[in-house]
């Protein structure tokens, strides 16, 4: 792919999604000379301001910088405040171009790249040309539904922010991963009555360090309770229906957070002809590249990793513009950086 038919189009590379990943991949190509703009349907790294308000990253500050952009903490990890204070500022320091609450509707194969159709929170529509298409859509819009009776009730939450509305109240929480471990801490600090179900035996692995024993002392004192290999069979206003080792159990839930993690957002790509592995979640792609098997389709962040999110974390996916640049420009991608074993939050 060459930089010689630029011109056709309204710009060189469209990203969908404005996360960190996809911030980064707009560095990436701004700076190889190349116009890019950015579309997504909430707000600049709209993923973050999805996590609980008093979440820190587990990765450090460094690890979350993007485009050689200094990211000053006064502590040794990044709040959630703080990496959506530093992320505003990355797009206004580069002068990224950057379409807030522009949702991407659906990607038409045009002559020589790709018609972008999006729709404003207004409710215009918008057409952009594009040479090529980066999505990063990340994956907090699509969440692991339990496909349960009574789940869309309005009660029912698959995103946790505070305790402080739960005080005094009826809560379960269900999943056994690290948001739910979280949750199950925060709501008992805020004096909510918290019983956590999860199917399976115990807590899963790679619960953060803290948190697991955190935890745990608190179900040993009869402070949190928990109901293991069991699941949730209804809900109902006031109440969860489960199904455990002891027969059927109603629990008293005013609130109900279903901390069961969220699935890769690709229906964008589906649509424009992409395969998508059934098992894996993974869209078919070159690694190498990181574009599909739609020439000028691209993918970046968590898209690239499927089901598996936690192979693919800011870290390493601020880096994915790099290797989508280099195929654009017909040269060699960069080697992948080294990396620690740390995760986001």
């Amino acid at each position: 792919m060459g930089a010689a038919d630029s011109g056709m189009h309204d710009v060189d590379l469209l990203i969908v999604g404005a996360g960190p990943c996809g911030l980064a991949a707009a560095i990436s190509a701004q700076r190889a000379g190349l116009r890019a703009r950015v579309l997504d349907a909430g707000a600049i790294a709209s993923t973050i301001t999805q996590y609980p308000y008093y979440v820190k990253f587990f990765s450090t500050a460094e690890k979350l910088a993007l485009g050689g952009m200094p990211f000053l903490v006064a502590d040794d990890k990044p709040t959630r405040r703080e990496g959506l204070a530093y992320y505003r500022a990355v797009v206004r320091h580069f002068g990224l171009d950057v379409h807030q609450h522009e949702r991407v509707t659906h990607l038409e194969r045009s002559e020589r790249g790709w018609m972008v159709h999006s729709q404003t929170i207004e409710g215009e529509r918008q057409r952009t040309t594009a040479r090529a298409v980066c999505v990063a859509t990340g994956y907090f819009g699509s969440p692991n539904l339990l496909g349960v009776p009574g789940e869309s009730l309005p009660h029912v939450s698959h995103v946790y922010r505070e305790g402080h509305g739960a005080y005094d109240q009826d809560v379960v929480v269900v999943g056994g991963g690290n948001s739910a471990a979280e949750a199950t801490l925060d709501l008992w600090r805020a004096g909510a009555r918290v019983t956590l179900v999860h199917f399976g035996p115990t807590f899963d692995k790679k619960i953060k360090p803290w948190v697991l024993p955190d935890v745990e002392n608190r179900m040993k004192e009869g402070a949190i309770a928990a109901r293991w290999e069991s699941r949730v069979s209804s809900i109902e206003p006031g109440t969860v229906t489960i199904r455990g080792p002891e027969g059927e159990e109603r629990l008293a839930a005013r609130f109900v957070y279903v901390m069961t993690g969220f699935a890769p957002n690709t229906a964008l790509l589906a649509d424009a002809g992409v395969p998508i592995d059934p098992v894996t979640g993974i869209p078919q792609h070159d690694p190498t590249t990181l574009e599909t098997c739609e020439p000028g389709l691209f993918i970046a962040g968590v898209v690239v990793a499927g089901y598996d999110a936690n192979k693919i974390f800011i870290e390493n996916g601020r880096f994915h513009g790099d290797q989508i640049v280099a195929r654009l420009l017909g040269q060699t991608a960069p080697a992948a950086p080294r990396l620690s074993a740390e995760l986001d939050s």
